[in-house]
C-alpha cells in the first residue's frame, strides 16, 4: 500500500487530506463543546441541528462545484477551499449566538463540498494504474478512520493546557498546511471527456456543457447511467443505516443500556474504527483476486447483519457479555462499512470519462450524503420515541433492503476470469472497460425466490 507515497504529487496531496482531517477532528470536538457553552442542556439540539445543515451543504454545494470546476484550476480551487474553510476556523471562537454556528458550520461545509469531490477526482489522473488507485483509497479510508482516533486523543490532550476555543487554531492550521501542500503538488489536467464510458451522457450533455445547472444534472446522469453505480447509490444507503446507529446511538447504548462510563463511549467508536481499518489494509491484496462486486455486496449482507445483531443485543436480558458482544457488533459495521466504500472510487473510475470524472465525483458525494440526511434523524427519531431495539430494526431492514435491490440491479460481467497481471494489462490497453450488461428486467418470480435469490445474488461471480 505504502509503494504509492513514492509519487511525490500524491504523496502532497494525501499529506493534505491527512492535516485538513485532523483540523476537522479538532473543530469537531470544539464545536460540541461550543454548543454546550452556548445552549447548556439543549447542546444535542444545536449539534444534531448542525450535523444536518452540514448533509444540506454537501447535497446542495457539490453538484454545484462539480458543474463549475471544469472552468477553474482544479489545485486552485483546491487550495481556495482551504484558505475559505481556515477563514471560518479563525472566525468560530468569536461566535456568542447560536445562529452564528449554524451560518459558519454551513460555510465550512460548503467549502468541505467543494475541496472534497475535487481532490476525489484528481487522484486517478495522479494515479492511472489501478492497482496504484486501488491502494490509494485504502490509504484515504485509513486516513479517515485514524482521524476519528487520533482527532479526540490530541483534543483531550490539548484541553489539559488551553481552552476549548484555541482548538479552531489547531483547526485553521491544518486547513493552511493543505493548502500550502495542495499547492506544492502538481495536478494534472483533466483528460479530455471523450465519451467512451460506460456512463456517457450522450449529446444531450454536449449540448448544455456551459450551464451549470446542466452540468450539475449531468453528473447525476452519469450515476445513473450504469448498473454498478446505480447499485452504488443503494449501498450508500445500507452504508449511512449503520453508521448513523453508531453515530447517533452509541452514547446510549453505552451510558444507558450498558451503564457505563463515559470513557467506554470513545472505545466503542474504536472498535467501529478498528474495524474499518483492519478490512480498509486487506483489500488492496483482496481486490486484486475477488471482484468488486462480490467484496461490495457482501458487505452490504454484512451490514443488514450487524444491525440485527444490535438489535437482538438491544432485546437481550442484561449480562456482562453485552459489553463485548456491542464492541464485536461495532466492529463488524466498521469493517462492512468499509467493504462497501472503499472500492468505490473504482467504480466511478471505470465507469465515466476521465474529463468528466469531477461531474460524477460531485454528483457521488452529494448523493451519498443525502442518504446520511435521511439515516440521521430517522436513527435518532425512531431512537428516541421507539426505543433501540426499534432504530436497530428499522435501519437493518433499510440496509437489507438496499442490499437486495442493489443485488438485483448490478448484474454480474460475463467476463470470463482472468490473472490479475492481464487484467492490470487489459486496463492499461483500453481507455474504458466494456459495458456492461443492462439489468435483466425484474419478475414477479424475483420475489417469491426470498432468501434464496439473495444467496445467488451474493455469491462470488466473475467481473465487477
Amino acid at each position: 500500500m505504502l509503494p504509492v507515497l513514492r509519487n511525490r504529487t500524491y504523496r502532497h496531496l494525501f499529506a493534505a487530506q491527512v492535516v485538513a482531517l485532523t483540523g476537522t477532528g479538532l473543530a469537531t470536538v470544539a464545536l460540541g463543546l461550543l454548543a454546550y457553552d452556548l445552549a447548556g442542556p439543549r447542546a444535542g439540539s444545536v449539534l444534531g441541528t448542525a450535523l444536518a445543515i452540514k448533509m444540506v451543504a454537501y447535497v446542495a454545494v457539490a453538484p454545484a462545484v462539480g458543474a463549475l470546476a471544469h472552468r477553474l484550476p482544479r489545485r486552485a480551487l483546491m487550495a481556495g477551499s482551504d484558505l475559505a474553510r481556515a477563514a471560518v476556523a479563525l472566525s468560530l471562537p468569536f461566535v456568542d449566538r447560536v445562529w452564528q454556528v449554524y451560518l459558519l458550520v454551513f460555510l465550512l461545509q460548503a467549502a468541505s463540498a467543494a475541496f472534497t469531490p475535487t481532490f476525489q477526482a484528481v487522484i486517478p489522473d495522479v494515479l492511472p494504474d489501478e492497482r496504484d488507485y486501488t491502494r490509494a483509497l485504502s490509504l484515504s479510508r485509513l486516513a479517515y478512520d485514524l482521524e476519528s482516533l487520533f482527532s479526540p486523543a490530541l483534543a483531550a490532550a490539548l484541553l489539559a493546557v488551553t481552552t476549548y476555543d484555541r482548538l479552531f487554531l489547531g483547526t485553521a492550521a491544518g486547513f493552511l498546511a493543505s493548502a500550502v501542500l495542495v499547492l506544492s503538488a502538481v495536478v494534472p489536467r483533466p483528460a479530455a471527456g471523450t465519451g467512451t464510458g460506460t456512463a456517457a451522457a450522450g449529446p444531450e450533455a454536449g449540448r448544455h456543457a456551459g450551464h451549470a445547472h446542466a452540468r450539475a444534472a449531468a453528473g447525476v446522469r452519469l450515476l445513473l447511467a450504469a448498473p454498478p453505480l446505480r447499485a452504488l447509490l443503494l449501498l450508500n444507503l445500507a452504508v449511512a443505516a449503520a453508521g448513523s446507529l453508531v453515530t447517533v446511538n452509541t452514547v446510549v447504548y453505552v451510558r444507558d443500556l450498558l451503564g457505563r462510563g463515559t470513557g467506554d463511549v470513545a472505545l466503542a467508536l474504536g472498535a467501529y474504527g478498528a474495524g474499518s481499518m483492519a478490512v480498509a489494509l486487506a483489500l488492496p491484496r483482496l481486490l486484486d483476486r475477488v471482484p468488486d462486486r462480490t467484496v461490495m455486496l457482501r458487505g452490504a449482507a454484512a451490514l443488514a447483519a450487524a444491525l440485527a445483531a444490535a438489535g437482538a443485543l438491544t432485546a437481550a436480558a442484561p449480562g456482562p457479555w453485552r459489553w463485548p458482544a456491542l464492541l464485536a457488533a461495532w466492529a463488524a459495521l466498521g469493517a462492512a462499512g468499509s467493504a462497501v466504500l472503499t472500492p468505490a472510487g473504482r467504480l466511478v473510475r471505470r465507469a465515466v470519462p476521465a474529463g468528466r470524472r469531477t461531474e460524477a465525483f460531485a454528483a457521488q458525494f452529494s448523493l451519498s450524503h443525502a442518504c446520511w440526511l435521511l439515516t440521521y434523524p430517522l436513527a435518532g427519531w425512531v431512537g428516541a420515541t421507539a426505543g433501540l431495539t426499534a432504530a436497530a430494526a428499522a435501519l437493518g431492514v433499510l440496509a437489507a433492503g438496499s442490499a437486495l435491490a442493489a443485488a438485483a440491479l448490478w448484474c454480474p460481467s460475463p467476463e470470463p476470469a482472468t490473472e490479475p497481471a492481464a487484467a492490470a494489462a487489459r486496463e492499461a490497453d483500453r481507455p474504458s472497460p466494456r459495458p456492461e450488461p443492462a439489468p435483466a428486467p425484474a419478475s414477479t418470480a424475483t420475489a417469491a425466490a426470498g432468501a434464496g435469490r439473495l444467496h445467488r445474488l451474493l455469491a462470488p461471480r466473475h467481473g465487477h
